[in-house]
């Protein structure tokens, strides 16, 4: 007892894990799940297709046995009324007999011809809608796939995009940057170095102009001295 149980319980477990791959499958490939439902659909129609035949059918025999025996009601009807005419009592006494089982076979069978008929409506009616729906799934399936498809495609883009790596593509640029901008720096270091050696030059060139313009200006005012006193010593030699 214990073990059927058990047994129970495991296949309970299996079916449910291979519901939930199934599933899986399905959410992966809705093609899958729109087309077994619409196979599933499609087989449950032709069972009622097979059912409203045979309800057809039985209708269309209560038709038949029904429009009989009107044809035989009448003509017993006329068959009576001509007895009467000829006053054969014993043949209309028969015939009476005859026609009040044909009515009553009448009624029974109206009856039946109704509610036939009603089961037979009721039959085309389902297997109008199952049609209906049928169709409505199909035409679903081939909208959903096309949206599942397109929005599959978007993701992959997506998925495309966030996957692809600029980093060496900047590193790349970043270098060229750097190296363009340390171009540019030593190119102006450079002429600034060439404009400092210039300024340099320039600043001791005027020192030394500067130096040589004083001597020169020194040895001109000692000459002047020299001179001057010179003159002073001949003009004291005079007097």
């Amino acid at each position: 007892m214990a073990n059927n149980a058990i047994t129970g319980r495991l296949w309970n477990l299996w079916t449910g894990f291979l519901a939930l791959w199934v599933t899986d499958i399905e959410k992966e490939h809705p093609e899958i799940a729109y087309q077994n439902s619409i196979q599933s659909m499609i087989e449950k129609y032709s069972k009622l297709k097979g059912a409203s035949g045979r309800i057809i059918a039985r209708k269309l025999d209560v038709e038949g046995r029904l429009q009989s025996v009107k044809a035989e009601l009448a003509k017993v009807t006329t068959q009576l009324n001509a007895a009467l005419a000829t006053n054969q009592d014993d043949l209309a006494m028969v015939l009476i007999q005859k026609k009040n089982a044909l009515s009553e076979d009448l009624t029974a069978l109206e009856s039946d011809y109704a509610e036939a008929e009603k089961d037979a409506e009721e039959a085309k009616a389902a297997l109008l809608d199952m049609k209906g729906e049928i169709d409505r799934l199909k035409a679903e399936k081939d909208r959903m796939i096309a949206k599942f498809h397109s929005a599959e495609a978007r993701v992959k883009i997506q998925e495309s995009l966030d996957g692809l790596s600029i980093d060496a593509e900047v590193q790349a640029l970043a270098g060229v940057r750097d190296h363009i901008k340390g171009r540019v720096a030593e190119a102006r270091l450079g002429s600034e170095l060439r404009e400092s050696d210039l300024d340099v030059r320039l600043k001791t060139l005027n020192r030394t102009a500067g130096a040589v313009t004083a001597r020169a200006q020194l040895e001109e005012m000692k000459r002047a001295q020299a001179a001057a006193a010179g003159v002073a010593a001949g003009g004291g030699k005079t007097l």
